[in-house]
């Protein structure tokens, strides 16, 4: 059995679509505010690796607008409890560029500590559309696509999203144990 640790009911039904063997522990553990998000999980798994003697990991993305130098990034969960969907978009009036990226670090902690990253591609929407998943979802659409994340069944995400690669590539990792 693999922990996966989060309070997150969202990241974890999309980690669950993936790998089926997880089992959610819900523990609290300190988020530092960090300028790149491996160094969050970085921190984070040395805090937890002694307080957990199971097999476990544990998830953090952020989004990255190229038009506001890659903010929010590592702060991404800070801003969105701050000023939410409605704040970027506020920042994004009136601007063309609304490239951006999430990004997805898994940390997975067997004894040693290793890294699986994922990333998405996309556009920031003009409004909020759809209320499935969560955070950013709802105005992030990823490139090939017409639809936000948040207008998009768990299945449907995964094949696009940042967590989804990272899920995947940690995936593959575990098959070849």
């Amino acid at each position: 059995m693999i922990y996966f640790v989060t309070k997150n009911r969202h990241k974890y039904e999309e980690a669950k679509k993936i790998i089926k063997e997880i089992k959610i522990l819900s523990l609290s553990y300190p988020e530092i505010q960090a300028d790149n998000i491996e160094s969050v999980i970085k921190f984070a798994i040395e805090y937890l690796k002694d307080k957990i003697e199971e097999k476990f990991f544990i998830e953090d993305s952020g989004l990255f607008i190229e038009e506001l130098k890659g903010f929010p990034g590592a702060f991404s969960s800070y801003v969105f409890k701050t000023i939410g969907n409605q704040g970027i978009l506020k920042l994004m009036e009136n601007v063309k560029n609304r490239n951006a990226k999430f990004v997805s670090i898994v940390g997975y902690f067997n004894g040693s500590l290793h890294i699986f990253k994922g990333e998405c591609q996309g556009k920031i929407s003009y409004k909020i559309r759809g209320n499935k998943g969560f955070g950013y979802d709802p105005i992030f659409i990823p490139n090939g696509c017409k639809k936000t994340f948040g207008e998009m069944e768990i299945e449907e995400k995964n094949k696009y999203s940042h967590r989804g690669k990272s899920i995947r590539k940690f995936k593959e990792y575990l098959n070849t144990k």
